[in-house]
Protein backbone atom coordinates (compact mmCIF):
# COMPACT_ATOMS: atom_id res chain seq x y z
CA UNK A 1 0.00 0.00 0.00
CA UNK A 2 1.36 3.76 -0.89
CA UNK A 3 1.40 6.34 1.57
CA UNK A 4 -1.60 8.46 2.88
CA UNK A 5 -2.22 11.70 1.12
CA UNK A 6 -3.12 14.62 2.48
CA UNK A 7 -6.48 14.96 0.20
CA UNK A 8 -7.72 12.11 -1.47
CA UNK A 9 -9.34 14.42 -3.68
CA UNK A 10 -7.13 16.46 -5.38
CA UNK A 11 -5.79 14.11 -8.09
CA UNK A 12 -5.11 13.42 -11.43
CA UNK A 13 -1.81 15.04 -11.52
CA UNK A 14 -0.57 17.22 -14.31
CA UNK A 15 -0.10 13.82 -16.11
CA UNK A 16 -4.03 13.05 -15.75
CA UNK A 17 -2.82 9.40 -13.44
CA UNK A 18 -3.95 8.78 -9.93
CA UNK A 19 -1.00 7.16 -8.99
CA UNK A 20 0.06 4.19 -11.14
CA UNK A 21 -3.73 4.65 -12.59
CA UNK A 22 -4.99 6.86 -15.88
CA UNK A 23 -2.92 8.39 -18.23
CA UNK A 24 -3.18 8.94 -21.84
CA UNK A 25 -2.44 5.79 -24.12
CA UNK A 26 -3.95 7.32 -27.40
CA UNK A 27 -3.06 7.46 -30.82
CA UNK A 28 -1.08 10.17 -32.51
CA UNK A 29 -4.10 11.51 -34.27
CA UNK A 30 -5.97 11.91 -31.12
CA UNK A 31 -3.36 13.97 -28.89
CA UNK A 32 -3.89 17.21 -30.16
CA UNK A 33 -8.09 16.83 -29.99
CA UNK A 34 -7.34 15.35 -26.00
CA UNK A 35 -5.41 18.65 -25.04
CA UNK A 36 -7.77 20.41 -27.01
CA UNK A 37 -10.61 19.34 -24.87
CA UNK A 38 -8.20 19.37 -21.56
CA UNK A 39 -7.75 22.95 -22.45
CA UNK A 40 -11.32 24.11 -23.09
CA UNK A 41 -12.85 22.01 -20.02
CA UNK A 42 -10.24 23.90 -17.99
CA UNK A 43 -12.02 27.19 -19.40
CA UNK A 44 -14.88 25.80 -18.92
CA UNK A 45 -15.03 25.05 -15.45
CA UNK A 46 -13.21 28.44 -14.16
CA UNK A 47 -16.35 30.20 -16.85
CA UNK A 48 -18.80 31.01 -14.16
CA UNK A 49 -21.24 31.19 -17.17
CA UNK A 50 -20.54 27.51 -17.66
CA UNK A 51 -21.64 27.04 -14.37
CA UNK A 52 -24.62 29.00 -14.40
CA UNK A 53 -25.78 27.47 -17.97
CA UNK A 54 -25.13 24.01 -16.28
CA UNK A 55 -27.25 24.64 -12.81
CA UNK A 56 -30.10 25.93 -15.24
CA UNK A 57 -30.22 22.55 -17.10
CA UNK A 58 -29.81 20.62 -14.05
CA UNK A 59 -32.37 21.99 -12.29
CA UNK A 60 -35.24 22.37 -15.08
CA UNK A 61 -34.40 19.85 -17.97
CA UNK A 62 -32.68 17.17 -15.95
CA UNK A 63 -34.95 17.39 -12.32
CA UNK A 64 -31.93 17.80 -9.65
CA UNK A 65 -31.67 17.30 -6.64
CA UNK A 66 -32.89 13.58 -6.63
CA UNK A 67 -34.64 13.03 -3.16
CA UNK A 68 -32.65 11.15 -0.55
CA UNK A 69 -35.18 8.55 0.14
CA UNK A 70 -35.13 6.74 3.50
CA UNK A 71 -36.27 3.11 2.33
CA UNK A 72 -38.38 2.10 5.90
CA UNK A 73 -39.80 -0.89 4.36
CA UNK A 74 -36.07 -2.21 3.71
CA UNK A 75 -34.31 -1.12 6.68
CA UNK A 76 -37.38 -2.86 8.84
CA UNK A 77 -36.83 -6.09 6.73
CA UNK A 78 -33.23 -6.26 7.46
CA UNK A 79 -32.85 -4.59 10.68
CA UNK A 80 -29.94 -3.09 10.76
CA UNK A 81 -28.92 0.15 9.31
CA UNK A 82 -30.81 3.19 8.14
CA UNK A 83 -30.73 2.80 4.36
CA UNK A 84 -31.04 5.98 2.17
CA UNK A 85 -31.86 5.85 -1.70
CA UNK A 86 -30.07 8.38 -3.86
CA UNK A 87 -32.65 8.53 -6.24
CA UNK A 88 -30.71 9.45 -9.19
CA UNK A 89 -32.84 7.01 -11.11
CA UNK A 90 -35.41 10.01 -11.25
CA UNK A 91 -33.29 11.92 -12.99
CA UNK A 92 -34.92 12.74 -17.11
CA UNK A 93 -33.98 9.76 -19.19
CA UNK A 94 -34.10 7.31 -16.29
CA UNK A 95 -30.51 7.39 -14.54
CA UNK A 96 -27.10 9.10 -13.42
CA UNK A 97 -25.71 9.57 -16.75
CA UNK A 98 -27.18 12.55 -17.86
CA UNK A 99 -25.66 14.38 -15.45
CA UNK A 100 -22.11 14.17 -17.67
CA UNK A 101 -23.60 13.96 -20.66
CA UNK A 102 -25.03 17.63 -20.26
CA UNK A 103 -21.35 18.51 -19.16
CA UNK A 104 -19.67 17.19 -21.84
CA UNK A 105 -22.27 18.42 -24.57
CA UNK A 106 -22.00 21.99 -23.02
CA UNK A 107 -18.37 22.27 -23.72
CA UNK A 108 -18.47 20.30 -26.85
CA UNK A 109 -20.91 23.28 -27.66
CA UNK A 110 -18.04 25.69 -26.71
CA UNK A 111 -15.53 23.88 -28.70
CA UNK A 112 -18.26 24.28 -31.54
CA UNK A 113 -18.39 20.54 -32.21
CA UNK A 114 -21.47 19.77 -34.03
CA UNK A 115 -21.13 15.59 -34.31
CA UNK A 116 -21.37 13.98 -31.08
CA UNK A 117 -20.11 9.90 -31.07
CA UNK A 118 -20.78 7.81 -28.16
CA UNK A 119 -20.50 4.21 -27.00
CA UNK A 120 -23.46 2.69 -24.65
CA UNK A 121 -24.04 -0.51 -22.91
CA UNK A 122 -27.39 -0.78 -20.66
CA UNK A 123 -28.14 2.01 -23.64
CA UNK A 124 -29.05 4.70 -20.44
CA UNK A 125 -25.51 6.73 -21.37
CA UNK A 126 -27.11 5.88 -25.34
CA UNK A 127 -30.38 7.27 -24.45
CA UNK A 128 -29.09 10.41 -22.21
CA UNK A 129 -26.14 11.62 -24.93
CA UNK A 130 -29.36 11.77 -27.77
CA UNK A 131 -31.55 13.17 -25.42
CA UNK A 132 -29.18 16.34 -24.75
CA UNK A 133 -28.01 16.08 -28.71
CA UNK A 134 -31.87 16.43 -29.41
CA UNK A 135 -32.38 19.33 -26.91
CA UNK A 136 -29.08 21.22 -28.84
CA UNK A 137 -29.71 19.97 -32.21
CA UNK A 138 -26.27 17.84 -32.34
CA UNK A 139 -26.09 15.11 -34.84
CA UNK A 140 -25.82 11.80 -32.87
CA UNK A 141 -24.65 8.44 -33.65
CA UNK A 142 -24.21 5.73 -30.70
CA UNK A 143 -22.12 2.79 -30.86
CA UNK A 144 -23.57 -0.93 -29.20
CA UNK A 145 -23.02 -3.66 -29.43
CA UNK A 146 -25.31 -6.95 -31.07
CA UNK A 147 -25.53 -8.58 -27.42
CA UNK A 148 -26.43 -5.72 -26.13
CA UNK A 149 -28.68 -4.45 -28.42
CA UNK A 150 -30.80 -7.34 -28.28
CA UNK A 151 -31.13 -7.14 -24.29
CA UNK A 152 -31.81 -3.15 -24.47
CA UNK A 153 -34.34 -3.01 -27.17
CA UNK A 154 -36.43 -0.67 -25.12
CA UNK A 155 -33.45 2.03 -24.98
CA UNK A 156 -32.81 1.60 -28.36
CA UNK A 157 -35.88 2.26 -29.90
CA UNK A 158 -35.96 5.21 -27.29
CA UNK A 159 -32.16 6.61 -28.96
CA UNK A 160 -33.92 6.49 -32.56
CA UNK A 161 -36.97 8.10 -31.43
CA UNK A 162 -34.41 10.77 -30.50
CA UNK A 163 -33.30 11.41 -33.62
CA UNK A 164 -29.74 9.43 -32.93
CA UNK A 165 -28.22 6.80 -35.32
CA UNK A 166 -27.34 3.75 -33.75
CA UNK A 167 -25.03 1.18 -34.79
CA UNK A 168 -24.80 -1.66 -34.25
CA UNK A 169 -20.97 -3.43 -33.37
CA UNK A 170 -21.21 -7.30 -34.15
CA UNK A 171 -16.98 -7.96 -33.05
CA UNK A 172 -15.68 -9.55 -29.67
CA UNK A 173 -18.54 -10.49 -27.24
CA UNK A 174 -20.57 -7.78 -28.88
CA UNK A 175 -20.80 -5.75 -25.94
CA UNK A 176 -19.88 -2.53 -24.07
CA UNK A 177 -16.03 -2.83 -24.79
CA UNK A 178 -16.50 -3.67 -29.00
CA UNK A 179 -18.70 -0.68 -28.69
CA UNK A 180 -15.85 1.51 -27.28
CA UNK A 181 -13.76 0.61 -29.44
CA UNK A 182 -16.01 0.86 -32.30
CA UNK A 183 -16.16 4.65 -31.26
CA UNK A 184 -12.90 5.22 -30.61
CA UNK A 185 -12.22 4.16 -34.43
CA UNK A 186 -14.84 6.68 -35.42
CA UNK A 187 -13.25 9.86 -33.16
CA UNK A 188 -9.70 8.67 -35.17
CA UNK A 189 -11.26 9.10 -38.59
CA UNK A 190 -13.45 12.43 -37.32
CA UNK A 191 -11.37 14.22 -35.30
CA UNK A 192 -12.44 17.89 -36.88
CA UNK A 193 -15.88 17.59 -36.29
CA UNK A 194 -16.60 15.40 -33.74
CA UNK A 195 -16.76 15.02 -30.05
CA UNK A 196 -16.82 11.94 -28.22
CA UNK A 197 -18.86 11.81 -25.34
CA UNK A 198 -17.53 8.87 -23.21
CA UNK A 199 -19.99 7.42 -20.35
CA UNK A 200 -18.10 6.41 -17.74
CA UNK A 201 -15.20 7.82 -15.75
CA UNK A 202 -12.11 5.86 -17.51
CA UNK A 203 -10.44 6.51 -21.19
CA UNK A 204 -7.80 8.93 -21.51
CA UNK A 205 -6.99 11.99 -19.24
CA UNK A 206 -9.28 14.29 -19.09
CA UNK A 207 -11.95 11.87 -19.44
CA UNK A 208 -11.92 10.22 -15.80
CA UNK A 209 -11.25 13.49 -14.22
CA UNK A 210 -13.78 15.25 -15.80
CA UNK A 211 -16.92 13.18 -15.63
CA UNK A 212 -15.96 12.74 -12.11
CA UNK A 213 -16.74 16.17 -11.71
CA UNK A 214 -19.38 16.34 -13.39
CA UNK A 215 -20.88 13.08 -11.17
CA UNK A 216 -20.01 14.59 -8.16
CA UNK A 217 -23.29 16.60 -8.24
CA UNK A 218 -24.79 13.50 -6.67
CA UNK A 219 -22.34 12.92 -3.57
CA UNK A 220 -22.88 16.69 -3.09
CA UNK A 221 -26.65 16.49 -2.72
CA UNK A 222 -26.43 13.12 -0.62
CA UNK A 223 -23.42 15.51 1.32
CA UNK A 224 -26.05 18.06 2.32
CA UNK A 225 -29.14 16.47 2.57
CA UNK A 226 -28.11 13.79 4.82
CA UNK A 227 -26.79 16.43 7.05
CA UNK A 228 -30.22 18.03 7.33
CA UNK A 229 -32.18 14.90 7.96
CA UNK A 230 -29.73 13.31 10.29
CA UNK A 231 -27.45 15.70 11.65
CA UNK A 232 -24.46 14.24 10.66
CA UNK A 233 -22.25 12.40 7.76
CA UNK A 234 -23.21 8.74 7.04
CA UNK A 235 -21.51 5.91 8.41
CA UNK A 236 -21.12 3.51 4.99
CA UNK A 237 -22.05 4.95 1.42
CA UNK A 238 -23.02 1.87 -1.67
CA UNK A 239 -22.81 1.75 -5.19
CA UNK A 240 -22.28 -0.77 -8.14
CA UNK A 241 -19.42 -0.31 -10.48
CA UNK A 242 -18.46 -1.44 -14.15
CA UNK A 243 -16.84 1.53 -14.91
CA UNK A 244 -17.57 3.25 -11.92
CA UNK A 245 -19.05 6.86 -13.08
CA UNK A 246 -21.98 7.02 -10.19
CA UNK A 247 -19.91 5.43 -7.51
CA UNK A 248 -17.15 8.16 -7.63
CA UNK A 249 -19.95 10.24 -8.05
CA UNK A 250 -21.47 9.16 -4.72
CA UNK A 251 -17.62 8.53 -3.10
CA UNK A 252 -15.47 11.97 -4.09
CA UNK A 253 -17.13 14.77 -1.97
CA UNK A 254 -16.86 12.40 0.30
CA UNK A 255 -13.36 10.53 0.49
CA UNK A 256 -11.93 13.30 3.01
CA UNK A 257 -13.84 12.11 5.44
CA UNK A 258 -12.26 9.55 7.32
CA UNK A 259 -15.16 8.16 9.25
CA UNK A 260 -17.50 7.64 6.14
CA UNK A 261 -16.53 4.00 5.05
CA UNK A 262 -17.16 3.38 1.14
CA UNK A 263 -18.42 0.03 -0.83
CA UNK A 264 -17.75 -0.61 -4.74
CA UNK A 265 -19.87 -3.34 -5.94
CA UNK A 266 -18.72 -5.24 -9.08
CA UNK A 267 -20.45 -7.87 -11.18
CA UNK A 268 -19.44 -11.16 -10.09
CA UNK A 269 -21.54 -13.05 -12.97
CA UNK A 270 -21.64 -16.91 -12.43
CA UNK A 271 -18.92 -16.17 -9.80
CA UNK A 272 -15.10 -14.82 -9.54
CA UNK A 273 -13.96 -18.35 -9.68
CA UNK A 274 -15.98 -19.33 -12.75
CA UNK A 275 -14.17 -16.85 -14.75
CA UNK A 276 -17.46 -16.03 -16.38
CA UNK A 277 -17.60 -12.24 -14.21
CA UNK A 278 -17.10 -8.74 -15.07
CA UNK A 279 -14.77 -8.08 -11.97
CA UNK A 280 -12.22 -6.46 -12.57
CA UNK A 281 -10.34 -5.60 -8.98
CA UNK A 282 -11.55 -8.76 -7.82
CA UNK A 283 -9.91 -10.78 -10.83
CA UNK A 284 -7.91 -8.52 -12.88
CA UNK A 285 -4.73 -7.18 -12.64
CA UNK A 286 -3.26 -3.43 -13.78
CA UNK A 287 -2.77 -3.00 -17.98
CA UNK A 288 -3.45 -0.18 -20.70
CA UNK A 289 -7.32 -0.35 -22.40
CA UNK A 290 -8.95 2.56 -24.22
CA UNK A 291 -6.55 5.22 -23.25
CA UNK A 292 -5.87 4.46 -19.64
CA UNK A 293 -4.20 2.05 -17.32
CA UNK A 294 -6.27 0.47 -14.92
CA UNK A 295 -7.49 -2.68 -13.57
CA UNK A 296 -8.53 -5.13 -16.34
CA UNK A 297 -9.64 -9.04 -17.52
CA UNK A 298 -6.74 -10.48 -18.99
CA UNK A 299 -4.69 -13.23 -19.55
CA UNK A 300 -1.26 -13.54 -19.16
CA UNK A 301 -0.26 -12.11 -22.68
CA UNK A 302 -2.40 -9.11 -21.73
CA UNK A 303 -5.00 -9.96 -23.80
CA UNK A 304 -8.49 -8.77 -23.07
CA UNK A 305 -10.62 -11.63 -21.80
CA UNK A 306 -14.02 -11.46 -22.14
CA UNK A 307 -16.42 -10.03 -19.21
CA UNK A 308 -20.10 -11.26 -18.03
CA UNK A 309 -22.46 -10.00 -16.33
CA UNK A 310 -26.28 -10.21 -16.13
CA UNK A 311 -26.41 -6.23 -16.20
CA UNK A 312 -25.39 -4.57 -19.89
CA UNK A 313 -24.09 -1.12 -18.20
CA UNK A 314 -21.60 -3.63 -15.54
CA UNK A 315 -20.50 -6.19 -18.47
CA UNK A 316 -16.72 -4.28 -19.05
CA UNK A 317 -13.53 -5.73 -17.92
CA UNK A 318 -11.66 -2.72 -16.85
CA UNK A 319 -12.68 -0.30 -14.23
CA UNK A 320 -11.84 3.36 -13.81
CA UNK A 321 -8.04 4.70 -12.93
CA UNK A 322 -9.34 6.55 -9.40
CA UNK A 323 -11.22 3.61 -8.40
CA UNK A 324 -8.13 1.15 -9.30
CA UNK A 325 -5.48 3.84 -6.90
CA UNK A 326 -8.57 3.96 -4.24
CA UNK A 327 -8.72 0.04 -4.09
CA UNK A 328 -4.60 0.12 -4.17
CA UNK A 329 -4.68 2.69 -1.03
CA UNK A 330 -7.19 1.27 0.63
CA UNK A 331 -9.57 4.15 0.77
CA UNK A 332 -12.46 2.34 -0.93
CA UNK A 333 -14.04 -1.33 0.16
CA UNK A 334 -15.10 -3.67 -3.37
CA UNK A 335 -16.90 -6.25 -3.24
CA UNK A 336 -18.64 -8.18 -6.13
CA UNK A 337 -22.46 -9.85 -6.51
CA UNK A 338 -23.50 -12.22 -8.56
CA UNK A 339 -26.18 -12.45 -11.40
CA UNK A 340 -28.30 -14.59 -8.93
CA UNK A 341 -27.87 -12.07 -5.62
CA UNK A 342 -28.69 -9.30 -7.88
CA UNK A 343 -31.47 -10.75 -9.60
CA UNK A 344 -32.88 -11.65 -5.49
CA UNK A 345 -32.05 -7.99 -5.08
CA UNK A 346 -34.02 -6.95 -7.67
CA UNK A 347 -37.24 -8.56 -6.46
CA UNK A 348 -36.71 -7.47 -2.91
CA UNK A 349 -36.27 -3.92 -3.63
CA UNK A 350 -39.54 -4.36 -6.22
CA UNK A 351 -42.05 -5.54 -3.20
CA UNK A 352 -40.57 -3.88 -0.33
CA UNK A 353 -39.96 -0.66 -1.88
CA UNK A 354 -42.50 -0.36 -5.10
CA UNK A 355 -39.04 0.69 -6.99
CA UNK A 356 -37.93 -1.58 -9.74
CA UNK A 357 -34.06 -0.46 -9.96
CA UNK A 358 -31.83 -1.21 -12.79
CA UNK A 359 -30.04 -4.12 -13.09
CA UNK A 360 -26.85 -2.13 -12.35
CA UNK A 361 -27.74 -0.69 -9.12
CA UNK A 362 -29.42 -4.09 -7.91
CA UNK A 363 -25.97 -5.37 -7.52
CA UNK A 364 -25.82 -2.70 -4.32
CA UNK A 365 -28.92 -3.84 -3.42
CA UNK A 366 -27.48 -7.19 -2.96
CA UNK A 367 -24.48 -5.76 -1.18
CA UNK A 368 -26.72 -3.57 1.01
CA UNK A 369 -28.90 -6.73 1.77
CA UNK A 370 -25.60 -8.53 3.17
CA UNK A 371 -24.06 -5.30 5.15
CA UNK A 372 -26.68 -3.46 6.62
CA UNK A 373 -27.54 -6.28 9.59
CA UNK A 374 -23.95 -5.74 10.26
CA UNK A 375 -24.52 -2.41 11.29
CA UNK A 376 -25.88 -1.13 14.45
CA UNK A 377 -29.37 0.60 14.03
CA UNK A 378 -27.31 3.86 14.81
CA UNK A 379 -25.46 3.86 11.60
CA UNK A 380 -27.15 5.61 8.32
CA UNK A 381 -26.14 4.02 5.12
CA UNK A 382 -26.54 5.68 1.73
CA UNK A 383 -26.74 3.36 -1.91
CA UNK A 384 -26.82 5.53 -5.16
CA UNK A 385 -30.07 4.12 -7.30
CA UNK A 386 -28.39 5.35 -10.52
CA UNK A 387 -30.82 3.65 -12.92
CA UNK A 388 -34.27 2.77 -13.04
CA UNK A 389 -35.44 -0.93 -14.23
CA UNK A 390 -38.09 -0.47 -16.71
CA UNK A 391 -35.17 -1.37 -19.56
CA UNK A 392 -34.51 -4.40 -17.96
CA UNK A 393 -37.88 -6.17 -17.40
CA UNK A 394 -36.86 -8.15 -20.42
CA UNK A 395 -33.76 -9.59 -18.85
CA UNK A 396 -35.50 -10.33 -15.84
CA UNK A 397 -38.49 -11.73 -16.79
CA UNK A 398 -35.96 -14.20 -19.56
CA UNK A 399 -34.01 -15.01 -16.04
CA UNK A 400 -36.73 -15.56 -14.09
CA UNK A 401 -38.20 -17.88 -17.01
CA UNK A 402 -41.49 -15.98 -17.64
CA UNK A 403 -42.66 -15.95 -21.35
CA UNK A 404 -43.85 -12.35 -21.93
Amino acid sequence: MSHTPNTFRAGPDEHGRFGLFGGRFVAETLMPLILELEQAYDAARRDPSFAAEMALFQRDYVGRPSPLYLAERLTEHLGGAKIYLKRDELNHTGAHKINNVLGQLLVAKRMGKKRIIAETGAGQHGVATATMCARLGMDCVVYMGDTDIVRQKPNVFRMRLLGAEVRGVSSGTATLKDAMNEALRDWVSNVDDTFYCIGTAAGPHPYPMMVRDFQSIIGEEARAQVLEREGRLPDLLVACIGGGSNAIGLFHPFLDDPAVRMMGVEAAGHGIDSGAHAASLAGGTPGVLHGNRTYLLQDADGQIQNAHSISAGLDYPGIGPEHSWLRDIGRVEYTAITDDEALDAFKLCARLEGILPALEPAHAVAQVIKTAPTLGRDAILVMNMCGRGDKDVFTVAEALGVDL
